[in-house]
């Protein structure tokens, strides 16, 4: 890939990090305003059939400044590496990511909990940026991600049971969300193809 072309990648990465965080601070700003019960309304509520749309709308939503602010820096961080390699394929990762994480804290939170917050979206990236160059095989990346995971080894001590008021459930699930859209997204180069084995179209006569 060209100078030119990463850098172009690199543009499209930052805007579409910084509109998705001008988006999630307008929605906060709105939803302080309201006392949080956007929140409340379109979290996700475990358990409840009636609450599986806000799988789309609860990580869009925090309970509070210190909430979003805790979420905003790595979100962002993640967000632009995971997005570095192409927004389109960063759109697929972060459905899928968004999809398993709130199904996992809708299926396994206690019945009536009500999950919010970007959390299981970073936990995603993260999965995703440390997993992506082992997938497509990209030593910049592996190496990226091995400093991501050295980096942000204390992370991991939320995606187990026992910490008040943080869903564990869904940074957990976004992460293996996020070696999940590793995998299914990876490249697929092309197969060798030996040059000792006839071709089928070939005839003899």
């Amino acid at each position: 890939m060209s100078a030119e072309a990463v850098l172009a990648e690199a543009r499209r990465a930052f805007w579409v990090m910084v509109t998705a965080l001008a988006a999630i601070w307008g929605i906060q700003v709105v939803n302080a305003l309201l006392g949080y019960q956007l929140s409340y309304s379109f979290g996700v509520q475990a358990w409840n059939p009636l609450s599986l749309p806000e799988v789309f709308t609860a990580p869009f939503l925090h309970y509070g400044w210190d909430h979003i602010e805790g979420n905003s820096g790595p979100l962002f961080i993640f967000g632009f590496l995971a997005a570095f390699r192409g927004v389109r394929k960063f759109i697929s990762v972060t459905l899928v990511i968004i999809v398993v994480s709130g199904l996992g804290a809708w299926l396994t939170s206690a019945p009536g909990t009500v999950t919010a917050g970007a959390s299981g979206v970073v936990f995603g990236y993260f999965g995703y940026i440390m997993v992506r160059g082992l997938f497509d095989r990209h030593g910049i990346d592996i190496v990226i991600g091995l400093v991501m995971a050295l980096s942000f080894a204390y992370q991991f001590s939320v995606i187990v049971p026992g910490t008040p008021g943080v869903s564990w459930q869904g940074h957990l699930f976004g992460f293996l969300a996020g070696i999940l859209g590793g995998w299914v997204f990876r490249e697929r180069r092309p197969k060798q193809v030996d040059p000792a084995t006839p071709s089928l179209d070939a005839t003899s006569l």
